[in-house]
């Protein structure tokens, strides 16, 4: 075997012991740490950010009239455009809105689903929780909670009745047009 001067990258490491059980390796990752993913000070950093409130209250309903209305004759509609928003197009209005339709006649309580996504969209936006839990909300509140989530949604500068991937494309255009400089024309006119 070679000196180690004289020994390739390669061969520098194969040479090397591996670490006994209880020894740190050389992986930059403490072995005390019980999540290896993120530090006990960045865990602190994540909870101390500072939850919103919601853009209108709960009882808004008739701010936004045809939604409410949309929403009081077909809810499933309401729930399958906010869950694909906030579902960032992995999933469809339509899956969404027959699923939602489906727990509702088979149970009942289609808002047993609908407040997984209130959550989801809580974490999201960071939103606090108002006026009480999302569940209860949902529960004794169904169709303010989605008109609520609705408002909000299209308060952050979504169209629902685009979709996910059509507010994609849409946001995609105008960043293309404001990065485009005009054109310039050459030469002299009168």
């Amino acid at each position: 075997m070679a000196s180690p001067k004289q020994q390739s990258g390669y061969e520098k490491y194969e040479a090397a012991p591996p670490p006994q059980y209880g020894q740190a390796a050389s992986t930059g990752i403490p072995l005390s740490s019980s999540n290896n993913y993120y530090s006990e000070s960045s865990h602190a950093h994540l909870q101390t950010k500072t939850r919103v409130g919601w853009s209108t209250g709960l009882c808004d309903c008739f701010s936004d009239c045809k939604n409410c209305c949309i929403t009081c004759w077909c809810p499933c509609v309401t729930f399958g455009q906010i869950a694909e928003i906030v579902d960032k197009g992995s999933s469809s209005c339509g899956v969404n809105g027959a699923l939602y339709t489906l727990i509702a006649c088979v149970t009942g309580c289609a808002c047993c689903y609908s407040c997984f996504y209130r959550s989801k969209m809580r974490q999201q936006y960071m939103l606090k929780k108002s006026p009480c839990g999302d569940c209860l909300v949902h529960c004794f509140c169904e169709y303010c909670a989605l008109c609520q989530e609705y408002r909000e949604l299209k308060s952050r500068g979504y169209d629902l009745s685009i979709g996910w991937h059509g507010n994609m494309e849409k946001q995609n255009r105008e960043v293309a047009m404001t990065s485009i400089p005009p054109s310039v024309e050459q030469g002299m006119t009168r």
